[in-house]
């Protein structure tokens, strides 16, 4: 069997594991594959050669390696072959960065148990360079689709984003003649009903610009002003209660901070909304603020299903929304919990989550009570 893409190398100059390695190629991605069918579902609706990706070649660069004093340094130099197979994974299957790391990791086990069955005992030597090379690859091919999936997400924002504004602005527009033209009392209705609608859509759009630059690692543009964020909760708790019913609980008093208005007043309706959407119907929902020296906390809490553990991270991902919510067939296209993440970093402060059956689910934001110290970082 020749060697799969290395045009300087001859199978004659490679250690015998090396070519038992290249012998059992066949064999190795035949069972590999039905393996990777078996653990992985998005993997039964690939073809065979989609599924295999560019592997063969990375398998063929790694049986190189095995041969001592080989002058491939290893499976990245001067080639991107795990970066390539993290690309297609982005662009051509619904695979997660988990799928792509259990794909190489089925790929040294199926590979050592062959080699094992063969009677071809592997030095140790030998095996640290089969676990080099995986763990450097499963780096560079989840790196690569990690950024494959943030560019077409990007794109897809933007574009989403430049689009809607005319149609909307064009919306509007005619809905506010109505309100002012129309004889009829209920048509003006319908189109006050039509502007507040249109409002929203327009905040949602917001959001995902914010959502757009702190992605691209730069903080929110932020209106620094001195106000009572109890006061601020207290009315966002109002307005949530004229759909809601008197569900909300506040604990704490009055404290002064130096925050954007605008941007914690949207993070705080998207994590009450979120708590109403999410919780035990009917059941108290506490808002709670905490001060601890210069740095205070807003935690938003209610009872109900808790958030499963390998999903914590994920809510916090645009336009991912947990298995809960998909089963539920909850509204929202998943920018609610990003937007909140990326205010409280823009403030110098973070938002994290507990969650489970006995406690319930708090989502948490802390920050600086006082914005102004945070000085955005200098950029090469």
């Amino acid at each position: 069997m020749t060697l799969a893409i290395d045009h300087t190398a001859s199978r004659s100059q490679l250690s015998a594991t090396s070519q038992k390695m290249l012998e059992f190629r066949h064999e190795v991605f035949a069972q590999w594959a039905h393996k990777v069918r078996d653990g992985i579902e998005e993997a039964n609706v690939l073809e065979q050669p989609v599924l295999i990706s560019t592997l063969p070649f990375f398998y063929d660069s790694m049986a190189e390696l095995i041969t001592p004093k080989h002058p491939r340094i290893n499976v990245a130099f001067a080639s991107t072959l795990a970066s390539e197979h993290g690309g297609e994974r982005a662009r051509l299957t619904s695979y997660g960065p988990k799928e792509i790391i259990l794909e190489y990791h089925l790929l040294r086990a199926v590979l050592l148990d062959i080699m094992k069955r063969n009677g071809v005992t592997l030095t140790e030597d030998e095996t640290q360079v089969i676990d080099a090379c995986i763990e450097e690859a499963i780096k560079e091919a989840v790196t690569a689709y990690v950024s494959a999936v943030a560019a077409v997400r990007e794109q897809v924002m933007t574009a989403l984003v430049h689009d809607l504004r005319h149609p909307m602005a064009a919306a509007s527009a005619n809905a506010e003649l109505i309100v002012r033209t129309a004889d009829s009392t209920e048509t003006r209705a319908s189109a006050a009903e039509i502007l507040k609608n249109i409002g929203r859509m327009d905040e949602m759009i917001h959001e995902l610009l914010d959502v757009l630059v702190f992605q691209s690692g730069a903080r929110l543009r932020l209106d620094v002003f001195n106000f009572d964020i109890f006061e601020l909760v207290k009315y966002v708790c109002a307005q949530a209660e004229v759909a809601n019913g008197r569900r909300f609980e506040i604990i704490g008093g009055p404290v002064e901070v130096f925050w954007c208005h605008e941007k914690i007043h949207r993070a705080l309706e998207n994590l009450i909304g979120n708590a109403v959407k999410y919780g035990a119907p009917h059941t108290p929902i506490a808002i709670k603020l905490g001060r601890i020296d210069q740095r205070l906390s807003i935690s938003v809490h209610n009872e109900g299903n808790p958030i499963p553990a390998d999903e914590i991270e994920n809510i916090f991902q645009v336009f991912t929304r947990g298995r809960t919510s998909q089963q539920g067939y909850k509204e929202g296209w998943g920018i609610g919990l990003t937007f909140v993440r990326a205010v409280a970093a823009s403030h110098g402060g973070s938002c994290v989550v507990n969650s489970s059956l006995e406690r319930g689910t708090s989502f948490v934001i802390e920050m600086p009570v006082d914005a102004r110290i945070v000085k955005c970082p200098a950029r090469a």
